[in-house]
This record gives C-alpha cells, sequence and structure tokens, in this order.
C-alpha cells in the first residue's frame, strides 16, 4: 500500500487543541443528565481503625438529601470486590495475597480515604454537608504509615493473609550464578536508595455520572477514565450482571499518568447507588479528596549492587527490592514492582547475569498503582544510579564506564538476560549525540567558573531503556494479567469519501486523534480534516484496551493500519470492477486507484460512492459499503531508548539548586508526528524533574495520617522550575516488530530525568564525599550536606 511520506513525519498542530482552546472540549463533570442527584463520600478520617458504627441519621434528617448508604447494604445486595487487572504469585508458587476491597468499607479501615458511606442530595453543597453530619465511631488501632515502619519488627499487620506485612516475594534471574559472579569480582558496589512516593495530580480529578434504566436494566457510567473497555468488564463482575449491560463513556479526559487506569471503589458504589435511589448521580472529587483517595505511586527502598571486573566492565546486577502496595492490592499496584525490573534491570549494557528479588508490602497508605513509566522509571533510575557510583568509586568518568559496557549497534538484535530481544538501536551513537549536545567536553570549564562565583556544578548523564506495548495476549493473560493485550480499529468510508476511525485507544491530551488521522491520509491520501477519529464509548467498537504503557501508536496504530490495508485492498476490487480489469493489475497511490501502466483510474471518493451505491455492482463478489476492523496483537515488546544529559548550579549558601542545561535524545523509531512527540518528552521531563526535586507525598509513620493532603503541603513544579529541554529524535532505527516501525514516547521523560538530575546532583557534591543523594533533592537537603561535609 502507498504512503504519503510528506504526511508521516510531519509536525502538524493537534486538531483537538481548537476545541479546547475555545471551551468546547467536554469534560466528564461538563455532563448534565436530567434529574441528577449530587454524591458525596464519606472517607475516613483514621489510617486504621474498627469501624464501630456510622450513622447516617443526621444526615437523613437535613433537606435536600435523597439517601445515604453504607458498606453492609452493598455487601447484603450481592455487590462483589472492587476487581483487579493483574494478579502475580510468589517465586515458589503460592498465590499473592489479595484482601477483599469492597466498594464502601465495612468492619475496618486501613487509610486515610477509605470510603465508608456515600451521601445523595439534590445539590453538591446539601451532598456535602450531609456527609459532614454522618457519625461515625472508631476504635483507632496502631498504623504502618510508611514502608519501613510496615517492615519492622512487631509492626501492626494489616492482614492476616500477609504474615509480615509481605502480599508478595518474587524472584528473578540466575541467583547461584550471580552470587559466582561477585565471588569474583575484582570490584563491587552496593547502593540502598529510596524511590520517593508521589501523588499523580492530573488537571482534572476524577469524576463520574451513574445511571441506570430500569426499562433494560442497563448501567452507563460517564466517566474520566484510560481504559474503558477493562473498566466495563471490572465493573460488570463485581455487579454480576452480563458484559452488555454495563454501558461506559469516557469522553475528553483532563490528564491521566496511569491515576485514572485503575478499578476504583467510587465508581461501583455510584452505580449501585444510582439503582437503589432510581435518580443519575454525579459525583466530582475535589482535589484534596484526590490527594487521599486517588492511587498514588512509586514508593520504593531499593538495595541494588553492581559486579565490575578489573577493566571496570559489568559481570552482574543484584536487586533487592521492597515496594509499597498501600492498603490493599490494586488494579494493576502488582505490575509496576515486577515488570520493569523484570525486563529491564540488564539496560542498555553488555551485562551478562542478573538476579533479583522484590517483597511487595502492605501498610497504611492509599493503594499505589501505575504512574508514567510505571516500574520502569523505578529500574532506571537504581540502575543508573549505580552505574554512576561505580564509576566514581573506581576513579573513571561516569561518561566512559558507559562507553565500555553499551551494547554495540553491530550487536543488535541483541538477546538480554532478562530474556528480552533488543530488536533495533544504536545505543552509543545516541548517547554520543546527547554528549555532544549538552557540550561534555567544555563542562569542566564551566564547573571551574561556578566555582568562582560561590557556585558548585554537576553534570549527570542517564541512559534509560523503556518497553512498550506489552504483548502478546496469551502470554500477558498466562502471566497474571486479566485482560488481553491487542488492540482493535474500525475504518469507515461515507459515500463521499470520508474517513471515521473509531478506535479502541484513549487520548487524554497526547494528540492521538491527530497521529491516527496522519496515518489514515497518508495511507488513503485523504487530508487530515476528512477524516474523524472517534474513541471512549464502549458501545462504538467491541474491544480496546485503552491507552497505558506508551502504546496507543504502537499497538492501536497498528491495528489501523491492518484496516486500512483491508479498505485499500477492498477498494482495490471494486476499481477493478469499475475499470473492468484484473483487481492485481490496480494500484494505488495519494488517494487514486489506476490500473497500472496505463492513465485509466478512478478516485477513492468514487470507489467509495460505487460502494454505496452499487449500480451494475457485483453483489455476489462484493458486499456494499466501505468498512473494516483491524487487530493487533504485539509478539514482543518495543524497546524506545535515549540518552539525558542534565548540568545543575548548586548555591552553597542557601542549596538553592538551578538547572543550567536539559539535552534528551530519544530513539523512537519511526516518528509520525515530532510536534507531538516533543510535547510528550517535555511534559514527561517535567514530571520527573518534579519528582527529582519537589514532589513527595508523605504519611506520618506512626499514625498513618496524610502530611501533604493539598497543593499547599505538596509541591509541583511550576513554569520556573522546568528548564529549557534541548530534545531531539535520533533516526533510522525503526522498530522491526510493528507495521509502523514506532517505538512509543509516552513515559520516555519521566522515566530519564530523575537519575539524570540525581546524578548532577552528586557530580556538584562528590567532592564534599557525597555518594548519594534520595529524592526529592531539596534546598534544605542540600544546604546539611555541604555544611556537614565542609
Amino acid at each position: 500500500m502507498s504512503v504519503d511520506e510528506a504526511m508521516i513525519g510531519a509536525s502538524i498542530l493537534r486538531r483537538e487543541d481548537q476545541r479546547f482552546l475555545t471551551g468546547r472540549g467536554r469534560y466528564s463533570a461538563d455532563f448534565q443528565v436530567p434529574g441528577e442527584a449530587r454524591a458525596v463520600f464519606v472517607r475516613s478520617a483514621h489510617a486504621h481503625a474498627e469501624v464501630k458504627n456510622i450513622d447516617v441519621s443526621p444526615a437523613l434528617a437535613l433537606p435536600g438529601v435523597v439517601a445515604a448508604y453504607v458498606g453492609a447494604e452493598l455487601r447484603a445486595e450481592g455487590v462483589g470486590v472492587v476487581e483487579l487487572d493483574f494478579i502475580t504469585r510468589n517465586h515458589d508458587g503460592r498465590p499473592m495475597a489479595l484482601p477483599e476491597r469492597y466498594a464502601l468499607s465495612a468492619g475496618r479501615v486501613r487509610y486515610v480515604g477509605e470510603p465508608l458511606a456515600i451521601v445523595v442530595a439534590d445539590s453538591e453543597d446539601a451532598a456535602r454537608d450531609a456527609a459532614e453530619a454522618v457519625e461515625v465511631t472508631y476504635e483507632e488501632l496502631p498504623a504502618a504509615g510508611d514502608l519501613r515502619t510496615a517492615l519492622a519488627p512487631g509492626a501492626v499487620q494489616l492482614w492476616p493473609e500477609a504474615p509480615g506485612n509481605i502480599a508478595c516475594e518474587t524472584r528473578y534471574g540466575t541467583w547461584s550464578e550471580v552470587e559466582r559472579a561477585f565471588a569474583v569480582a575484582a570490584h563491587r558496589v552496593r547502593l540502598e536508595l529510596v524511590n520517593n512516593r508521589i501523588a499523580v495530580n492530573p488537571i482534572e480529578p476524577r469524576a463520574a455520572i451513574a445511571r441506570f434504566d430500569e426499562m433494560d436494566g442497563r448501567y452507563t457510567l460517564i466517566t474520566s477514565h484510560q481504559m474503558p473497555f477493562p473498566l466495563r468488564t471490572a465493573l460488570s463482575e463485581s455487579l454480576k450482571v452480563p458484559e452488555l449491560k454495563v454501558h461506559v463513556i469516557s469522553p475528553d479526559v483532563g490528564g491521566a499518568f496511569g491515576v485514572k487506569g485503575p478499578n476504583y471503589p467510587e465508581e461501583l458504589a455510584l452505580l449501585w447507588a444510582a439503582r437503589r435511589c432510581r435518580r443519575p448521580l454525579k459525583w466530582v472529587c475535589e482535589r484534596s479528596e484526590a490527594f487521599c483517595s486517588d492511587t498514588q505511586a512509586r514508593d520504593r527502598v531499593t538495595v541494588i549492587e553492581l559486579a565490575l571486573d578489573a577493566e571496570a566492565r559489568f559481570l552482574a546486577v543484584r536487586v533487592d527490592d521492597h515496594a509499597n502496595l498501600g492498603a490493599f492490592v490494586s488494579s494493576f499496584g502488582a505490575g509496576p514492582p515486577i515488570l520493569g525490573q523484570m525486563g529491564l534491570i540488564a539496560g542498555p549494557y553488555r551485562t551478562p547475569l542478573i538476579a533479583g528479588r522484590v517483597r511487595m508490602v502492605f501498610s497504611n497508605t492509599a493503594p499505589i498503582d501505575a504512574y508514567r513509566g510505571p516500574g520502569r522509571a523505578e529500574c532506571c533510575h537504581m540502575l543508573e544510579r549505580v552505574v554512576d557510583l561505580a564509576a566514581r568509586e573506581l576513579g573513571i568518568s561516569p561518561v566512559e564506564i558507559r562507553r565500555r559496557n553499551m551494547i554495540p549497534a553491530e550487536a543488535m538484535p541483541w538477546k538480554a538476560p532478562t530474556g528480552r530481544l533488543y530488536d533495533s538501536g544504536d545505543f552509543a551513537a545516541v548517547f554520543e549525540r546527547a554528549l555532544a549536545r549538552a557540550d561534555w567536553p567544555g563542562f569542566e570549564a564551566r564547573r571551574a567558573g561556578a566555582r568562582s562565583r560561590g557556585q558548585l556544578r554537576g553534570f549527570g548523564v542517564s541512559y534509560y531503556l523503556d518497553h512498550t506495548g506489552i504483548g502478546p495476549s496469551d502470554m500477558i493473560l498466562s502471566r497474571g494479567m486479566k485482560m488481553p493485550t491487542y488492540e482493535s480499529a474500525h475504518v469507515r468510508l461515507n459515500r463521499e469519501g470520508g474517513v471515521t476511525v473509531v478506535t479502541g485507544t484513549h487520548t487524554h491530551g497526547q494528540g492521538l486523534e491527530t497521529a491516527l488521522a496522519q496515518i489514515v491520509a497518508a495511507r488513503l491520501g485523504v487530508t487530515v480534516e476528512e477524516v474523524e477519529v472517534l474513541h471512549g464509548d464502549t458501545q462504538d467498537i467491541g474491544y480496546g484496551r485503552g491507552t497505558v504503557g506508551a502504546r496507543s501508536l504502537l499497538v492501536g496504530g497498528a491495528a489501523l493500519d491492518v484496516a486500512l490495508t483491508k479498505i485499500v485492498d477492498k477498494g482495490r476490487r471494486i476499481a477493478a470492477h469499475l475499470l473492468e480489469c484484473a483487481a492485481a493489475d490496480i494500484g494505488f497511490e495519494r488517494g487514486r486507484f489506476a490500473v497500472q501502466g496505463t492513465d485509466r483510474g478512478v478516485t477513492l471518493a468514487e470507489v467509495a460512492h460505487a460502494a454505496y451505491f452499487p449500480l451494475r455492482y457485483p453483489l455476489k463478489e462484493l458486499e456494499p459499503g466501505l468498512e473494516e476492523s483491524g487487530y493487533w496483537d504485539p509478539k514482543v515488546v518495543a524497546f524506545p531508548n535515549g540518552c539525558h544529559a542534565c548540568e545543575v548550579e548548586i548555591d552553597m549558601d542557601t542549596g538553592v539548586l538551578s538547572v543550567q542545561c536539559y539535552v534528551s535524545v530519544d530513539d523512537f523509531g519511526n516518528v509520525v508526528n515530532p510536534l507531538l512527540v516533543a510535547g510528550q518528552v517535555h511534559g514527561g521531563i517535567a514530571q520527573g524533574l518534579g519528582q527529582a526535586l519537589l514532589e513527595h507525598s508523605i504519611y506520618d509513620p506512626g499514625s498513618g495520617q496524610l502530611l501533604t493532603g493539598s497543593l499547599v503541603d505538596y509541591c509541583l513544579p511550576r513554569a520556573d522550575d522546568v528548564p529549557f529541554i534541548a530534545h531531539e529524535t535520533y533516526p533510522g532505527h525503526p522498530c522491526t516488530t510493528n507495521p509502523l516501525g514506532v517505538k512509543g514516547c509516552g513515559e520516555a521523560g519521566a522515566i530519564g530525568a530523575p537519575p539524570a538530575l540525581v546524578n548532577a546532583v552528586v557530580d556538584a557534591l562528590g567532592h564534599l564525599g557525597v555518594r548519594h543523594v534520595d529524592m526529592p533533592v531539596k534546598p534544605q537537603s542540600l544546604w546539611r550536606l555541604m555544611h556537614r561535609r565542609a
């Protein structure tokens, strides 16, 4: 099939922007349903307590209050647990501990913000007043408010099925061979580090409207969600109704980053309550409510060791990792601790041996789930930090140690000790390009200049390796994923040649509508304006996995390509009928079918018209209409990769840090729209720097109370915290395992940025004997380090 090469790789402005910038975006909270009431949740004020009584009568006595429900009522009607998307096992084959989580808790609460009751009223204000009037009697219990407290001897046990609060212990790699490698190694480097807990904070909080149609017994949920189809499946299982009785609509979504992927208690409770009170219900999460009820992310304590020979070449990596799950296992909460690390701990290096142990831990905190680059960001951070530390302890530069150990381009495809096959790439070339863009050779002169001004200057690099487009479905399903990972697309041409695409993926700021329209325009020779892209409604297409893990173009775009190939194939047969020749003689280029070697042809629009108005049309051979579906189930993952270089200055008097230079060079394979890619990279780097410098979700270790429960206490990066980012994509290495040759770019910035920043800080402070700093790297921490070491 011909391709308009000018369309693939064109920096077209996002089509969606006009709608959003003129206030015509439609988010979940914007929907108005006739007769709707407002719902508010009553949440636990304690991290760990027995709930002795919930008295809703004071709430019901207030004006405008419609109803109030507690957990016992849902259980009495047979409402099931909140379903999970991923379940794993212990290394010895035992199932992991999976405590049941209900839409409304009854009996014992285990984190601040756990929902206890739902109050329904005619207005938002009346519902909030009523929620405050509900009287809950608690018997407070000891709490484990962070990972270390939960692991301490004598710590309170959250669940009887998880002794020592360990939900699961998994292992990977070749332990005996790794131990032998460490025994004979010339150098062994050990590092303990913390990957700080963060709150996700998309600009649009979660929101939902629930409706129940008594005539056909159908539930409808309008909600801000990344994956409407898996959510539909989960809700049907929890409500114990057929899947066709659950309709999920996910309209415009104002950012997600993983926090809008899990199955939450609130949507389940809302649907049940809508049926009970026989009115549509709207719930809009407030920002302070989101801090205690949304899933959070990261929160790991890791020991990583690196064995090296006398020439500073890597022999083995060994990891002992503890991952906080929070009080419950969230939908995909068990995934990030193991999937990223098991697949990527060797990174871009020729490390021959790996071994690791991951223990997942319950604590009295909000559940942990995915956040941009889940598992991969933590893996990259631990690996790139220990590589940097090894260089400093061996007395060579962090640049040189990476040069010695990188997989050369001529070795591709490379079978890593993780079992992954890296299909394409030139890590060394990307690395050298980033160093050149950042002017690595001139750094020492800049460092000397900074010292003359009372500033400490540091240079840090990190090389990240991501894996995207997880699959295939049969392998993933066999390893604990509950939903398949294939993607679907449906393409329909109208009689005038206009194109409608329905995709199972979802867009929430990435510009996916534009990128998919570009693919259609390139393949069919139409304009981008002639393409309509629909998504987010479970009634529009059979199934879609949704948007997560930088998979939308890699998997959803590939499914679209399959459907477009079918469209052209059918169009060729219709054109052959119109032109009275064999289909094999028909070529297709730039929207025109033509008999090869002649000037006889018909346009795509003419073919589409003939398909719908079949005059002298062979209906026995060709069905009318011109629409096709396509599916793509990735056989293997793709490996976007790249190098981040960061240069910082630290004021010795105040500890204030400023990023002086930031460079990102990335191999994303083929690029459909460079402008969209740049936006993804810039946003990801901003979030990565936010984690590295500012963000930290903190619970009191003893009480489990959330100490950073608002934007007054939790620091997000502002525009002036994010430096100018010099970004470029490195061409020439398309992915070989999907028809578009793309590798995915959505999570790369958030993966590569934290270790680059921390490496730069340690470089600035290295002469003071500082070998590591944990995130977030705040001025007071830096000031103490400089003055304690001075």
